[in-house]
């Protein structure tokens, strides 16, 4: 099985890059929405540990929000409430999707969580700053102080392509992407 790591800035398009592969996709955020949503043990752990913000199940994004914002302490709270899980649900998946030729994982943290594996594939997504700017600003409930919260956290873009084998520039076309997209997989096919 040959894994496939999307990287990128936060609204670059990874997830939407992710998708036109075409093959089982890992993605976190929506892992992530889901534990908020349906999981009953993940809301007790983080109402235990910050009940003056995670008061009602399913979990809203504001208290989410709320409480990372208020201190630091917080945010690494729910990292390791949440990031065990979402391990434990990317084993599920890939242990599901085992037979597939490829996987592809949309982490957003994959570097700096070291989620990766060496002989993973690593694709950074390009896009430009104004596009993500405009992108991210017409997400219903974006918040500019989350954001720079996430952005502090994350490696450099320079980096990231440093660490990656192929760079997608990433216009917001379809057509585009797909010509990106086969020329990478039969590259590594």
């Amino acid at each position: 099985m040959i894994r496939i790591g999307i990287l990128g800035d936060i609204g670059s398009g990874k997830s939407f890059v992710a998708n036109r592969f075409g093959y089982p996709v890992f993605n976190a955020d929506n892992e992530v929405s889901k534990l908020y949503k349906k999981n009953r043990k993940i809301f007790f752990k983080l109402n235990k540990k910050l009940s003056k913000y995670i008061k009602s199940f399913p979990i809203n994004k504001d208290q989410i929000t709320k409480a990372i914002l208020s201190n630091n302490t917080n945010f690494k709270k729910i990292t390791k409430i949440v990031h065990k899980e979402i391990k434990n649900k990317m084993k599920l998946f890939l242990r599901k999707n085992k037979k597939r030729k490829i996987v592809i994982l949309d982490i957003p943290l994959l570097l700096e969580n070291k989620i990766n594996n060496k002989k993973d594939i690593l694709i950074f997504v390009d896009s430009k700053k104004k596009d993500i700017e405009k992108r991210l600003i017409k997400r219903a409930g974006f918040n500019r102080k989350l954001f720079n919260k996430f952005k502090s956290i994350q490696f450099s873009s320079n980096y990231k392509k440093r660490k990656s084998h192929f760079i997608i520039k990433n216009n917001f076309t379809t057509k585009k992407i797909n010509n990106n997209i086969r020329v990478i997989l039969n590259e590594i096919l």
